[in-house]
């Protein structure tokens, strides 16, 4: 019997990871909406591993000074045989991240490393609720493409319009639901809570996951505490913090 056979049901698996830092080379690049940019990376992948959805990898980029400043990113998709690697940027705001993502060509260089670590989230839910803005699209995209088929997946992701809509190859039961800044306002907490406060939860167990700005996704992880989910099938992180640089946190209590 297997260490993940020994596990009790929906018991989230976290495996350590060897690390080493990679130059990959910009295979391609180019725009999946107006506002997300795809970039495929190429070169030694040997013995990257990410067992996540939300996983993270640093990226490094250079600074004016010739310093190296690092970004979390989630692997959108990767193949090591291949020697692929897929990173997807969202061009929402000025940043060394955001600035190189818009300028990148094929022949580019990247310097990257990890990811350290996965949270491997086992596909035996009754249910799954993804949450988030477009910051959280790679690993919401990924997760609801790797759930098995019929798995029921809802997503509830603020964009600033429809043109920031994504489709994902997926054989889950996927109902999407998108919060339109352009119509429903900036404020991601209210537009996002409008779409899960109308929702009851469906029947079974469930597990969600919410990535968004720190105070959104707090926001969002004490309203779903309130209504009942256990906090031991919930994950909620900050993928960044207005007015402050690099700064991704767990949301805990």
């Amino acid at each position: 019997m297997t260490a993940t056979e020994n596990l009790p049901p929906h018991a989230i698996r976290r495996v350590r990871h060897e690390t080493r830092r990679r130059r990959l080379e910009v295979a391609e690049a180019n725009l999946i909406t107006p506002r997300m940019k795809r970039i495929v990376l190429s070169g030694d992948m040997d013995g990257f591993v990410s067992l996540g959805a939300d996983d993270h990898i640093k990226l490094f980029f250079a600074a004016a000074d010739g310093t190296a400043q690092m970004r979390d990113f989630t692997p959108r998709a990767y193949d090591v045989a291949a020697g692929t690697l897929t990173v997807d940027f969202a061009l929402h705001e000025a940043g060394p991240a955001a600035e190189w993502a818009t300028a990148a060509k094929v022949g580019d260089m990247l310097d990257l490393g990890g990811p350290r670590g996965s949270a491997v989230v086992p596909h035996d839910f009754d249910w799954y609720w993804l949450v988030g803005d477009e910051t959280a699209l790679p690993a919401i995209g990924r997760f609801v493409e790797e759930l098995p088929p019929g798995a029921k997946v809802t997503t509830a992701v603020a964009i600033a319009d429809a043109g920031e809509r994504q489709s994902f190859a997926t054989k889950a039961d996927w109902t999407a639901l998108w919060a339109e800044r352009d119509t429903a306002g900036a404020d991601d907490t209210a537009a996002l809570l409008a779409l899960l406060d109308a929702r009851p939860f469906p029947a079974g167990d469930g597990y969600i996951f919410v990535a968004a700005e720190s105070s959104v996704a707090r926001a969002i992880r004490a309203r779903l505490l309130e209504r009942g989910h256990p906090r031991a099938q919930m994950k909620a992180a900050g993928y960044w913090t207005r007015g402050l640089a690099d700064a991704h946190e767990r949301i805990e209590d």
